[in-house]
């Protein structure tokens, strides 16, 4: 054991990459429906290094690592950001600033009560309404106070103790109450209310991992007899004899020669086109009049496959039933939309936001030129574009230092850490109105974000280690019981006031109650009771109002309790 000890403290390194390495796999077991995750687990795997070594940690490491995290977060969220204090986004939005504002007073309220020093208080916040990245912002607020450098490396120290202690439930809690505790309280059935708000927005349900052998839309062949009524006439005339069944050529054949749809292209007796429409439409208008043949060298046009950032204002929140209604619209198929990362349903009662990634699938020329309509193509890259990155994170920095604002008595600036964060959701932001600007693949982000956030908890866990028992029984239960009353009451206040002040769809309210908590866990287990992914609208909003203001909480609980 002395040996481990000595080759831990001589290479600090290796013990932050063997504190990750088991805060995965502790992080990754589950237990029922609940599991700590990898960030708590490695601020877990930190504090159990931290009982056999006391590991060196360089500041300048874990304020790099946790700098990269926060530009990372606001680079991903940054396209919803502005989005969400618009149209019916309001009333999440609304809803996750009482949630988190309730969080922060109920905790300045519980550790003035308790006495705790401003790193239990600290940790009391980012463990009980389970936003670790406040621990970061509480750290850089303690190291600028004017005390001992003993007493704030205690004080850091204490935050991570915090943490550990009050996170199980901080999770758990919300996990059980957006799930249950909630439902039962508003007196509603989740499976009921959840297929209710489908039939609403116009989803139609299918097991996960199960699709339909029908098809809405397909693309068949028929041959022009002489005496049909579109013999003669252009393609474009054609078309509008059906103008209510919204059909259309693709293309045609004329003898051996395969014709590409255009105006000017005259159809004659004997030809072949390819008509795509309705499955039902092609079968009762098309079936009695034309005789569909199998022609699979017509039928086999070029489909393309293309991501689509939203960048235009025309198309932003239009409902996707008026999208289709546009003219480019036609022949184009729709796979799929992500929001911040989550999938959103498709229902034509759904709204797009500016931000979204619209998947589409049809014709090459067809999605070529819907892409320009709706914003610019996403094609895969592999570079990141470092000259913004670090020029954001240097700017975002500087006007954390610099900016200050007084909240009573008390002077709080914003802190390099919230800089950041504001600068990689402006960039985030921008990118919706400029995508070839501050390009970064979304694995890149990934990494910064999950190898960032759990070097820092991981480095912050091995800080705290060699104290946490001695930190826990100075603490005491109390800490514990603390931090269960900040983490319901938040959420019984979030509750009520956004079902009779808001007037919140019960569902979307749930899932509002997890994003304002930032707990995706949280919005899983109401998807799991209800049946039904529809949450999700509700999370997407208060999310990104959750991780920013819950990660600034962390500077002013620092500087309301220990001014």
């Amino acid at each position: 054991m002395v040996w481990v000890e000595q080759f831990l403290v001589k290479y600090p390194e290796l013990s932050v990459f063997l504190a990750i390495s088991i805060g995965y796999l502790i992080g990754g077991v589950r237990l029922g429906g609940f599991s700590l995750g990898p960030v708590t687990g490695s601020l877990f795997a930190g504090i159990l290094i931290g009982q056999v070594a006391e590991v060196p940690i360089a500041g300048m490491a874990k304020s790099f690592l946790f700098l990269l995290f926060l530009f990372g977060i606001g680079y991903s969220v940054g396209p919803q950001f502005l989005q969400a204090l618009k149209r019916d986004g309001m009333k999440p939005v609304l809803l996750a600033v009482v949630v988190c504002t309730t969080g922060l007073l109920v905790a300045i309220v519980v550790a003035k009560t308790l006495g705790l020093d401003p790193g239990f208080a600290a940790g009391l916040l980012s463990g009980s309404l389970t936003e670790s990245p406040a621990m970061g912002t509480a750290t850089e607020a303690i190291n600028a106070l004017p005390l001992p450098e003993a007493d704030r490396a205690q004080f850091v120290a204490h935050i991570a103790v915090a943490d550990a202690v009050c996170y199980i439930f901080g999770a758990l809690g919300v996990i059980l109450f957006c799930s249950v505790a909630g439902p039962r309280l508003l007196r509603i059935d989740l499976a009921a209310e959840a297929l209710k708000l489908e039939q609403e927005l116009g989803i139609t349900r299918t097991a996960a991992g199960v699709s339909s052998a029908w098809h809405r839309f397909e693309l068949r062949a028929y041959r022009i007899a002489e005496n049909a009524p579109i013999v003669g006439v252009s393609m474009v005339s054609a078309e509008k004899q059906f103008p209510e069944h919204r059909l259309f050529i693709q293309r045609l054949r004329k003898g051996s020669m395969i014709v590409e749809a255009a105006p000017e292209v005259i159809i004659s007796a004997g030809d072949v086109v390819a008509v795509s429409g309705a499955r039902e439409t092609l079968v009762q208008v098309l079936g009695p009049r034309a005789e569909e043949v199998e022609d699979r060298e017509l039928l086999d046009m070029p489909v393309s496959t293309a991501d689509v950032l939203l960048t235009s204002p025309e198309i932003g929140g239009r409902t996707l039933a008026d999208v289709a209604k546009l003219g480019w619209a036609h022949s184009l198929y729709l796979r799929g939309i992500t929001r911040g990362g989550n999938d959103i349903p498709l229902a034509p009662g759904v709204t797009v936001e500016r931000g979204d990634i619209i998947r589409l699938v049809g014709p090459e020329a067809v999605v070529s030129y819907a892409a320009k309509q709706i914003g610019s193509t996403v094609a895969p890259t592999t570079s990141t574009d470092f000259f913004v990155l670090g020029l954001a994170i240097f700017l975002g920095g500087l006007v954390g230092v610099v900016v200050a604002f007084p909240i009573g008595d008390i002077r709080i600036s914003l802190s390099t850490s919230v800089g950041t964060l504001l600068a990689g959701l402006l960039v985030g932001h921008l990118r919706t109105r400029f995508p070839l600007f501050g390009r970064i693949p979304d694995a890149a982000v990934s990494l910064m974000t999950a190898l960032g956030l759990a070097s820092f908890v991981a480095m912050t866990g091995l800080h705290a280690g060699p104290v946490f028992l001695s930190a826990v029984t100075e603490a005491g239960i109390g800490l514990l019981l603390g931090g269960m009353v900040v983490t319901l009451v938040p959420m019984i206040v979030g509750l009520y006031f956004g079902r009779y002040v808001l007037g919140m769809n019960p569902i979307l309210l749930l899932g509002g109650l997890a994003g304002a908590q930032t707990m995706t866990a949280g919005m899983a287990a109401v998807q799991d009771r209800s049946g039904s992914t529809v949450a999700v609208l509700g999370y997407t909003p208060a999310v990104p109002i959750g991780h920013i203001l819950l990660t600034t909480w962390g500077t002013v609980i620092v500087s309301a309790i220990a001014g």
